[in-house]
């Protein structure tokens, strides 16, 4: 994954000129309900100069660090979540009703808040220090996020809400929102995706109270690490917290999908949640992972205010619920403006059932690019970001299909297959040939590669 971004201006790969700057802010209200004070979808960002990128009403200073493309800015504020009939917005409807039913407070009021208009734009602190993460750790690199300098970025993550909104003094809450990652293109994969972040913490009375003789029960204690604790919990502690979460998302996954769901949890590892599981669901007969979710590490807990507290943390991905619920083939479809698309998710109530119906199957066109890797670090995410910017989603996938390296100069050779298909209509030849012609030289310039075109 990591290299030295080749580049420094935004606008380089394409021609298409950035939206006129909107200044608009999305800011969480806590109250004990949904937040939805997001960002208007016209709006992109612009460069106002060459060494600033202006994003949100807001300019920030280019450095070494600054990789975001004019591709990816053209995405926040889109707010698909928040887009009423969006899939995604029904899926996010359809877990915030779930919670407003299932979980309510002594006054009948729900238990958790919703925050869905919180903007996109952290700082490294939220998006990583604040969450513990070790400074050299390998997801903080700059070929798998998108940072606007060395301090602010666009989230990799909803997690990145968590501190603030524990500091606020919330216990129970769900954060949504647009997240932005570098990564590989196929149809499970885009670089802009929706997460819906759960965080709920008990105090030794509400975790206890419903236990038989858990009068002498507690929350924490000195001990010692272990694959199944932290130091400071205590095993009984522990063992409630992980019950109350299973049994959380269980409900959830069931109420969601049907009954007779089968679950599985598999350990995993997040370096801000220990002990950490996966969540996987056996839907139609194939197992697939669903989300991730653990009890919370204690020092970030406290470090937020809430020292008196144990708690869990889970986060799932909207468009891979929308995907296996709807039988959705393609992740670029959720950005798609297309009505044949957009009107089969018009439905009276959020849990009607829906089969998505398929659009014309447009013929896929195949063209590969070979080149060999300069001398220094290079990254495939730097590629794929490239193809990406330039093809947009006339890419359906890029895959890396061969690697030599060359017996007398060791030069290493890469060949990557890209396959361009619109899932509205049918592409020309011309068209694609052009696309494709970008791209190699684009290469050539940017990423400093020999083409063997």
């Amino acid at each position: 994954m990591a290299m030295l971004w080749k580049f420094m201006r935004v606008a380089k790969y394409s021609k298409t000129a950035l939206s006129p700057k909107v200044k608009v802010r999305g800011i969480p209200t806590h109250s004990r309900h949904s937040s939805s004070k997001s960002v208007p979808s016209d709006f992109a960002g612009h460069t106002p100069c060459s060494n600033t990128v202006e994003l949100l009403g807001k300019a920030y200073p280019q450095d070494d660090y600054s990789n975001v493309t004019e591709k990816i800015l053209s995405k926040v504020g889109k707010n698909l979540h928040n887009k009423k009939h969006h899939p995604l917005w029904l899926i996010k409807e359809q877990v915030k009703d779930h919670f407003y039913k299932q979980y309510t407070g002594r006054r009948g009021t729900p238990l958790f808040s919703v925050y869905d208009g919180l903007s996109p734009v952290v700082t490294v602190q939220q998006n990583f220090d604040s969450l513990l993460i070790p400074e050299n750790h390998a997801s903080r690199r700059k070929e798998d996020n998108y940072y606007l300098n060395r301090d602010h970025m666009l989230r990799a993550h909803t997690s990145a809400h968590q501190w603030d909104l524990i500091h606020s003094g919330l216990d129970a809450f769900l954060a949504v929102g647009d997240v932005y990652r570098r990564d590989t293109i196929d149809n499970t994969h885009y670089p802009v995706f929706h997460q819906m972040e759960g965080v709920r913490l008990f105090s030794c009375h509400e975790l206890f109270s419903s236990i038989k003789d858990g009068e002498g029960l507690q929350l924490f204690e000195q001990g010692h690490r272990t694959a199944h604790k932290q130091e400071c919990h205590t095993m009984e502690a522990v063992r409630l917290v992980e019950f109350n979460l299973k049994q959380v998302l269980t409900k959830l996954m069931t109420h969601i999908f049907g009954d007779g769901l089968q679950v599985r949890w598999v350990d995993c590892y997040f370096p801000f949640t220990h002990p950490s599981f996966e969540m996987e669901i056996n839907f139609q007969g194939e197992w697939m992972e669903v989300l991730g979710c653990g009890v919370m590490e204690q020092q970030l807990v406290n470090s937020a205010g809430a020292q008196d507290k144990i708690g869990w943390a889970f986060g799932l991905g909207l468009e891979r619920l929308a995907m296996i619920l709807y039988d959705i083939p393609d992740i670029r479809l959720f950005w798609s403006e297309d009505e044949r698309f957009l009107k089969q998710f018009i439905v009276p109530h959020i849990w009607q059932k829906i089969k998505f119906q398929p659009l014309s199957r447009y013929p896929p066109l195949i063209n590969d690019i070979s080149f060999w890797l300069p001398s220094e670090t290079y990254s495939k995410n730097d590629f794929y970001d490239l193809a990406r910017t330039i093809g947009g989603d006339l890419i359906e996938k890029v895959v890396l299909v061969d690697e030599f390296i060359h017996p007398k100069t060791k030069k290493v050779s890469h060949c990557y297959r890209i396959i361009y298909r619109h899932p509205e209509r049918t592409l020309t030849q011309a068209e694609v040939h052009r696309i494709h012609q970008a791209i190699e030289e684009s290469a050539v310039r940017e990423l400093g590669v020999e083409g063997r075109f």
